[in-house]
């Protein structure tokens, strides 16, 4: 698995978007037994922090340890620095494994590999992540053109999976049916610049040319997107169960 955050812990923890309730509530319903819950990839422990709130024990994991001293603390997490491919948990141990915006940097097989290992029969996989952002018109025209003409050269190949709703993806489980989520959120401009400042390919142009291309398009937001505006996240999400 690539570690593309490791440089940027805390913004990354400060200004990603955060999942919507709904999903965890829908998780709440179809996962029976709440005892341990891995979430792999977890970074600042975003999710296993609304795992924790329902299940007995959260098991945390990432390859990151800069993105592990961030996480969110609670008594029922546990972290630790492993590999979504290759874990030191015993077989058949968990009701439920979730990754959030993390499944497109994986070896896919292997990782399969791996839940299959590890989940309980009939116990559930939550992949969910999300896409670009949408917003008002002038907003959309400016992040268009800065992702697909500005930085688009630097995304990584797997980026593709995310553009591709998470539908291209493999999922060898009994695909469970998913409810439709808004992502809707009410952004500052600051919030805004500190997330796009997160994304792995402005790291690589930055890397590359040694200024960073979001001052690019700052007066343009600064006119358009103003003070506080709403950005809208496509959610993304493929759910199913251990056979």
């Amino acid at each position: 698995m690539k570690d593309l955050f490791s440089s940027h812990a805390k913004d990354y923890s400060r200004y990603r978007p955060s999942y919507p309730g709904a999903i965890f509530q829908f998780l709440q319903k179809i996962v029976p037994n709440k005892k341990k819950a891995w979430d792999c990839a977890t970074g600042n422990g975003q999710v296993a922090g609304e795992l924790a709130n329902f299940f007995e024990q959260v098991y945390a994991t990432d390859i990151s340890i800069n993105q592990l001293s961030q996480a969110i603390q609670k008594e029922n997490i546990h972290y630790t620095k492993q590999a979504a491919e290759k874990t030191i948990f015993p077989a058949s141990c968990f009701d439920l494994v979730t990754v959030g915006q993390a499944v497109h940097w994986f070896e896919f097989k292997k990782f399969y590999a791996e839940v299959n290992r590890v989940l309980k029969k009939e116990a559930v996989i939550a992949i969910f992540g999300y896409g670009l952002f949408r917003s008002d018109p002038a907003t959309n025209e400016t992040i268009d053109h800065f992702y697909n003409n500005v930085i688009g050269k630097y995304w990584a190949a797997e980026r593709r999976y995310l553009q591709e709703g998470y539908k291209t993806i493999p999922f060898p489980f009994a695909e469970i049916e998913v409810p439709q989520i808004e992502m809707k959120q009410h952004w500052s401009l600051e919030r805004l610049l500190g997330y796009l400042n997160t994304w792995s390919a402005v790291k690589a142009y930055e890397k590359e040319k040694g200024e960073n291309p979001v001052e690019q398009i700052k007066p343009e937001l600064q006119k358009n997107f103003g003070e506080v505006g709403e950005v809208d996240f496509p959610l993304l999400m493929r759910i199913g169960r251990n056979s």
